[in-house]
């Protein structure tokens, strides 16, 4: 049946934001099965640690995240410096472009460092949800084969270091760095956040301590080589339609996310931005820390 333009664009259910791009009624054209809103405006071509440093260089002396619960906060160059000493850490643990390095954890200063680490080097992020149980942690982690995995010891009732001992009752007896374990065969390193020692874990702040001169001196050489298209980052689906799919996101994706994101609510310099929603997914991540960012 032939629709009516005409009639779509007067249509009183056709009034809301679905219909309109810009206060401009948005339909397809030429027949085609689908529109093409507003592209007046370029999509960023950066990686994520180029649009980083272009922050940081702007911004060192002001206020970049604040973490009221831990009575943690930093300023962009303060942020960018334990950026620097985790990817270099990273780098001394053996880690490399293109490896899986899950993070499972509630919002916590830990978390947003290690986003912006594993971006630095070319690591995958895995984000995993605070609120998965033993099996779909089982799932997540061998689904796309993590290396290492950064690790709240809890959250609310979830015991996290337990879950990992259960899956990986070989962690008890080995060394830090060189688990070997028949459930998660990809897992060789587990970083756990907080001053407790862990049998076979590394504790996060002796992962910030670890690097040499020669990992930090080989960071901007490899942050270099990065490319925007490239993947940095896998977010699982909610899996209601059966198990959940890990979604593969490049640097463009959640820089162009979150710079529109925040471009649309006109998010400036001298505003704050709060995030109540949990950092592993895309509102917390990419319109989040991301747009902040950009």
């Amino acid at each position: 049946m032939p629709v009516n333009l005409d009639e779509l664009k007067n249509a009183s259910n056709l009034r809301g934001p679905g219909a309109r791009a810009g206060g401009v009624f948005v339909a397809p054209v030429d027949n085609r099965a689908h529109v093409s809103g507003e592209r007046s405006v370029p999509l960023l071509d950066k990686t994520i640690p180029a649009l980083f440093s272009d922050t940081v260089s702007k911004y060192g002396t002001l206020d970049a995240a604040v973490f009221v619960d831990q009575d943690k906060r930093f300023t962009w160059s303060e942020l960018s410096d334990t950026v620097d000493a985790l990817a270099a850490g990273f780098l001394a643990l053996g880690l490399a472009k293109g490896d899986r390095v899950g993070i499972w954890s509630p919002n916590r200063w830990e978390w947003l460092v290690t986003q912006f680490a594993t971006a630095r080097i070319g690591l995958i992020l895995v984000n995993i949800n605070p609120a998965y149980r033993l099996t779909e942690l089982d799932y997540a982690l061998n689904k796309v084969g993590c290396k290492a995995l950064v690790t709240a010891a809890k959250f609310k009732t979830s015991d996290y270091l337990g879950m990992i001992e259960t899956l990986a009752p070989e962690i008890a007896k080995a060394t830090p760095g060189k688990l070997k374990a028949q459930k998660l065969p990809a897992l060789k390193i587990v970083i756990r956040m907080g001053d407790e020692n862990s049998p076979g874990m590394f504790n996060f702040g002796d992962v910030l301590a670890m690097a040499g001169r020669d990992e930090h001196d080989s960071l901007d050489r490899i942050s270099e080589k990065l490319k925007p298209g490239e993947a940095i980052n896998i977010q699982f689906t909610s899996g209601t339609t059966g198990a959940p799919k890990g979604a593969t996101l490049t640097h463009n994706n959640i820089i162009n996310n979150g710079n529109f994101v925040t471009s649309a609510i006109k998010l400036t310099v001298d505003d704050r931005l709060c995030i109540p929603v949990p950092l592993y997914h895309c509102f917390g991540m990419s319109m989040g820390t991301m747009g902040c960012v950009s």
